[in-house]
């Protein structure tokens, strides 16, 4: 029987000339440019008036979509590569601190992922990539005040001499959420880098030194209620900040549970769950499971999901999964400024995204209780696996209509602010390599495959709680945007856009059991325009298909049945 769905699917392709292939969201592609499937096609501008406002999107100059993405990738991997300290190869905080010497442990944590997404995509060479890596774990491991610190790192360094250099007043000792992004980023190169030679079991070897000793239950201040963020060694636990969820910290409990020298308990991480920030709110129609108010600044569905697969993870206080609780933030960030904020903002389609960034005369937490009409590109452009056509549209704004004020040789800028006609002309290295590495995983889920695939993760992910969802037939990666109605709000549809790489469209869905999926695209007025036939199976897959017979800006609504079970998406293609 086999046997026959397949020879009856190739038949079905062949005949209708029609693009469409199934892979498990466990499997990632070849994220090499060579691999890609199709060479894609760019997207079609938006309609522009003669003299279109600030805030609509712009075309993106000569660059087809996949040229873009590229260059946003490579431009961002480069300040890893190009802005380092020459000792060390630890990433600047940013691009305006050369003299002071700081160091970002995070940035750098962010950064040795570009390094790996690199060596994947032929921009350096393996050997280049191990090497710098392997400078900067050998430095890490020798020159650094982590023996003085229980293993755990500062928030900033000093990257000529490794010596801590103080972030506040008590804060000059170790900070365990900049640590867990650094672990994150080197146990991802030492996943990646795999191969029997001396340079990469040197690099494996040294990682391991640096990950096995950091002491993560000391950070319980011999309790069993939560991990402390700071601890010093002239104020010991003085700050008293406990790392409490719902931000950007969750990793840092994965890591503390998967331990192999010096875990936490589970009781220990269960207050990870416990405030308020742990409950679902609501904003602009949508509900989101675990979140602060307005559900806070972007990065918070960020940072910690550079390595964390949200497809793979749901719990008790996310049913539906993280991969739809962070999308459901990014509808949120973007609902909120095309439709609440001031209007002398000028938030727009290519225009819009609140996260922690640069603004006029400093720095700040921006989320939509706390912001100044200032964007900041890797708010939305991070957000690309979660809301990937409203990335596109804000990457081919910035690109085309603002690339002489905000795209550098790392990229976009750090910020900018259409109301006050202020362009940032600076970089901060947590913004531009969490937007690369965010970008990579929307690509080819690079970093997402190499972390969860770490026994030590799986055995954190495991004791904190944290399982796949469950099986079912349908669309649940799926939340379709809302719009104004009367009386409040009303589903519209999922805006789709083609993969950059393949020029294909893709739609997630999963599955109970292996089988047949049949799907039709009905119009408005409900005629079928479209039907695709494939063979999926169990778990989660991808429906990827070409435009034939569709037309871009129209809704339809796609049915899927297998098996006797039906399920049903309203979509609309760009």
């Amino acid at each position: 029987m086999k046997a026959a769905y397949r020879i009856l699917c190739a038949l079905l392709f062949c005949c209708t000339l029609f693009c469409v292939c199934a892979s498990a969201v466990d499997e990632v592609p070849d994220a090499s440019p060579a691999a890609a499937a199709a060479e894609p096609s760019s997207a079609e501008p938006a309609e522009r008036a003669a003299e279109p406002a600030p805030q609509e999107v712009g075309a993106a100059g000569s660059l087809s979509d996949r040229e873009l993405v590229d260059k946003l990738e490579r431009d961002c991997f480069r300040y890893m590569w190009e802005y380092t300290f020459e000792e060390s190869g630890l990433a600047y905080e940013d691009s305006r601190n050369r003299e002071s010497g700081q160091a970002t442990t995070g940035g750098t944590g962010f950064g040795i992922c570009a390094i790996v997404g690199a060596a994947e995509r032929g921009w350096i060479s393996r050997r280049e990539a191990a090497d710098r890596v392997l400078k900067i774990a050998v430095f890490l491991r020798d020159k650094s005040d982590r023996r003085n610190l229980h293993g755990a790192f500062p928030h900033w360094l000093d990257g000529r001499t490794g010596k801590t250099i103080s972030f506040g007043e008590k804060d000059n000792g170790a900070d365990l959420v900049e640590t867990a992004f650094l672990m994150q980023g080197l146990l991802i190169a030492r996943a990646y880098f795999s191969e029997d030679s001396e340079q990469e079991r040197a690099l494996r070897a040294c990682i391991t030194v640096l990950w096995e000793d950091v002491d993560w239950h000391w950070f319980t201040n011999a309790g069993n209620n939560g991990l402390y963020w700071h601890w010093s060694p002239d104020h010991g636990f003085d700050m008293g900040v406990k790392i409490s969820g719902f931000n950007e910290a969750m990793v840092a409990y994965v890591l503390a549970l998967g331990s192999p020298t010096r875990p936490i308990s589970r009781e220990a991480a269960q207050f990870w769950y416990s405030t308020d920030e742990y409950k679902p709110k609501t904003g602009n129609g949508y509900a989101i499971e675990a979140a602060n108010a307005y559900a806070g600044s972007m990065f918070l569905s960020h940072y910690s999901f550079i390595g964390l697969d949200p497809r793979r993870m749901a719990d008790s206080r996310v049913p539906r999964g993280y991969m739809v609780r962070n999308i459901t933030h990014a509808l949120m960030n973007r609902a909120y400024c095309l439709e609440s904020a001031p209007a002398e903002n000028r938030f727009g389609e290519g225009y819009w995204g609140l996260t922690s960034c640069n603004v006029p005369g400093g720095y700040r937490y921006q989320s939509a209780y706390n912001e100044v009409g200032v964007v900041a590109p890797t708010a939305a452009l991070a957000s690309m696996p979660y809301t990937p056509e409203y990335a596109m549209r804000v990457l081919r704004n910035i690109y085309g209509r603002y690339r002489e004020q905000m795209w550098g040789p790392y990229g976009p800028y750090d910020a900018f602010s259409l109301k006050d006609g202020w362009f940032d002309n600076s970089y901060l290295a947590i913004d531009q390599l969490a937007m690369g590495c965010m970008v990579e995983n929307y690509r080819s889920g690079l970093y997402w495959k190499l972390f969860m695939s770490i026994p030590e993760i799986r055995e954190g992910l495991e004791r904190m709680g944290v399982g796949r969802l469950p099986d079912s037939t349908g669309f649940p990666l799926a939340v379709v945007p809302l719009k104004k109605a009367e009386g409040g709000y009303a589903p519209d549809a999922l805006d789709v856009c083609r993969m950059p790489d393949t020029g294909l469209y893709e739609i997630p869905f999963s599955m109970e059991e292996d089988g047949l999926v049949f799907f039709s695209f009905a119009d408005e007025s409900g005629r079928v325009v479209k039907r695709l036939t494939m063979e999926g199976r169990k778990g989660g897959n991808i429906l990827q298909f070409c435009r034939g017979g569709l037309e871009n800006g129209k809704m339809y609504r796609l049915a899927l049945r297998t098996g006797g079970k039906s399920a049903v998406l309203s979509i609309r293609l760009n």
